[in-house]
């Protein structure tokens, strides 16, 4: 038999375990803090990034449509009789004039900045800016690109600098043939200075690049005919031969910003600013092989994360000092508990020595004590037991009323907000008369949340139920409008089969609205997280009974959830997201209307929930 015996610390040693604990506790802390702050940052950065994306799809958009809209003019132009008999006879002066001063109007009629005719040497004949100084006319461009892509039969475009007034521009070229022969061609330039404007006026660092990483337009007017990554020899001398930027000195920008999908964070420092850290991404748009390139600043959102991490570092301190604490008290705890037994069995001994001395007294003593101990018990059993009553009250009116207040004043609120977004948007249409109508219906709301109000003051009576002739149609209409906001947020889309106007069922309309608007609720969360994010309403008479049937493209119900679907507190959701009873008062309310509510999972995949009626 061994025996082992724990030996103190040597008194100089004694203070290394409460030393390392310290520390040990001081590493927990900086690795919770730590942990948070690069989840909080990865999820700023995430939201940044989403933001900036979308920015960027705006420009791309402007870009393309300010593009795109003049595409067909070149085409438009070739087909003139007039540049077409200048080409043909170009040493007739008054064709040159005619030329000219249609090409003049059109350039004036369509807002461009200017239009030119070019033979097949490349030789300009006529211009709308033959008044100018600066004339085209005379000139050979017979090296652009664009010009020989309209000599091929194609539509040339190309962005450049001029090499006659060296203002840049976005040029458009197309072929001008006579009886399937190529006579020259018609060029549009446009200018894209009011597009580098609003960029520079946004605030935003914003670049626009082309297919080999030339920065050609920028908010930021020092990077401008910078590139991004290392430009290869035969790429230059394709741009010298091209005089696509003219006599501007190409330089790198000596920042590796990159041109991936993904959105890369780069230190940077913007000209005549301190160095930053930069979300930068970029979007490819056009058919030039073009990418828009948006930085963002994440300052703010590394200074939430480290606040965030400071805040998670004290929470864990706080929750290691909490258990301290805990155990200091267990221990004094069960010190006292010692103290108190050793008290016991001293004045159980002095009982013995009196007891020992006076029997009948003993006697006495023990059968006061023992009623004294019952009428104690009896008291806290009566203490215990009205606590409980009183409390299990409390319980069941705070679950009636906030089952109440969850399902019956959310549907109205959730109106208002959908019915103000609206509002936001006609106004900003100009649609005032659809404006006062979306008022007119956020009054109704105002009008139902103040009838709700007097029907919670009155919850603990029961009133009646009036089942009168509903038209199906504008109830489904109401609840949609109040859906709408949550629809618009994940992006789903709902398909409604037209229902006959005149369907009329049996029911309350405020009652067959709060369930049509949890069923409608339920099936947008089945769906939030699908590829496909439908869901279809339809509706069918049988039997003197109208059912309406709303079927989502969602997973669908689990086996063994479908028997627990409809018991109050019951739910398939995140803490938090729910309390279950949504279902269960639907079916509640169903049941009270005369009718049914079912659910099943459809052979095609998702749930079906069908809602039967009387018809009225």
């Amino acid at each position: 038999m061994s025996l082992s015996v724990a030996l103190p610390l040597h008194p100089a040693r004694a203070w290394i375990r409460p030393v390392l604990r310290i520390l040990l506790a001081i590493v927990v802390c900086i690795a919770a803090g730590w942990g948070v702050r690069n989840a909080v940052l990865s999820r700023q950065l995430d939201l940044l990034s989403e933001q900036s994306r979308q920015r960027g799809e705006f420009y791309r958009r402007s870009l393309n449509f300010l593009l795109s809209r003049n595409e067909s003019l070149p085409r438009i132009i070739a087909l003139e009789d007039r540049l077409k008999a200048l080409l043909q006879n170009p040493g007739q002066q008054t064709l040159h004039h005619s030329a000219n001063n249609y090409l003049a109007n059109v350039r004036d009629g369509a807002g461009i900045n200017t239009a030119y005719l070019m033979d097949k040497q490349g030789l300009t004949l006529a211009s709308s800016n033959f008044r100018s100084p600066g004339s085209y006319v005379g000139h050979n461009y017979g090296y652009r690109p664009y010009f020989q892509e309209a000599l091929k039969g194609r539509l040339g475009r190309f962005y450049g600098v001029g090499a006659t007034t060296g203002e840049p521009g976005f040029f458009l070229a197309a072929p001008i043939e006579s009886e399937g022969a190529l006579l020259g061609a018609v060029i549009v330039k446009i200018s894209l200075e009011n597009f580098e404007s609003a960029l520079v006026r946004s605030g935003d660092p914003v670049l626009l690049v082309d297919a080999n990483g030339v920065i050609f337009l920028a908010s930021v007017p020092e990077w401008k005919y910078h590139f991004l990554t290392p430009l290869e020899p035969g790429v230059l001398q394709q741009i010298g031969l091209s005089r696509q930027y003219d006599n501007q000195n190409l330089q790198p920008l000596g920042v590796n910003f990159g041109l991936q999908d993904e959105p890369k964070t780069v230190r940077v420092a913007l000209p005549g600013g301190p160095e930053q850290d930069y979300l930068v991404q970029s979007i490819k748009t056009g058919t030039l092989g073009w990418s828009i390139v948006f930085l963002s600043r994440t300052g703010q959102e590394r200074q939430n994360a480290d606040l965030a991490g400071i805040a998670a570092g004290f929470a864990v301190a706080l929750l290691l000092s909490t258990l301290v604490f805990y155990r200091l008290n267990v221990k004094r705890y069960k010190e006292r508990r010692q103290a108190e037994v050793a008290l016991r069995q001293a004045h159980k001994e002095l009982e013995q020595r009196i007891a020992e001395r006076t029997a009948d007294l003993r006697a006495t003593n023990a059968s006061l004590e023992e009623k004294i101990d019952a009428l104690k018990t009896t008291e806290t059993i009566l203490h215990e037991t009205r606590d409980s009553a009183v409390q299990a009250g409390k319980l069941a009116v705070l679950g009636q009323m906030a089952a109440g207040i969850s399902h019956e004043v959310n549907q109205p609120l959730t109106a208002l907000h959908t019915l103000t977004d609206n509002a936001v948007d006609l106004l900003g249409r100009g649609r005032l008369e659809e404006v006062r109508e979306n008022l007119g219906f956020i009054k109704q709301m105002a009008l139902r949340m103040g009838h709700i109000v007097g029907e919670i003051k009155t919850f603990a009576r029961k009133s009646p139920l009036e089942r009168l002739a509903v038209n199906l149609s504008e109830v489904l209409t109401q609840a949609l409008r109040m859906v709408e906001s949550r629809r618009r947020q994940i992006g789903a889309q709902i398909d409604v089969e037209a229902l006959p106007d005149d369907l009329r069922v049996l029911a309350d309309v405020q009652r067959l609205e709060q369930v049509l608007v949890n069923l409608l609720l339920n099936a947008l969360d089945a769906v939030a997280e699908g590829a496909e994010q439908r869901i279809a309403i339809g509706a069918r008479c049988e039997s003197g009974r109208a059912s309406l049937v709303i079927h989502d493209s969602g997973p669908g119900i689990a086996d063994e959830v479908l028997p627990h679907l409809f018991e109050p507190f019951f739910t398939t959701k995140l803490s938090g997201q729910g309390l279950g009873l949504g279902l269960a008062i639907s079916r509640m309310i169903v049941a009270e209307l005369g009718g049914r509510i079912d659910v099943c999972n459809h052979a095609l995949g998702g749930a079906e929930f069908t809602v039967a009626l009387e018809v009225a």
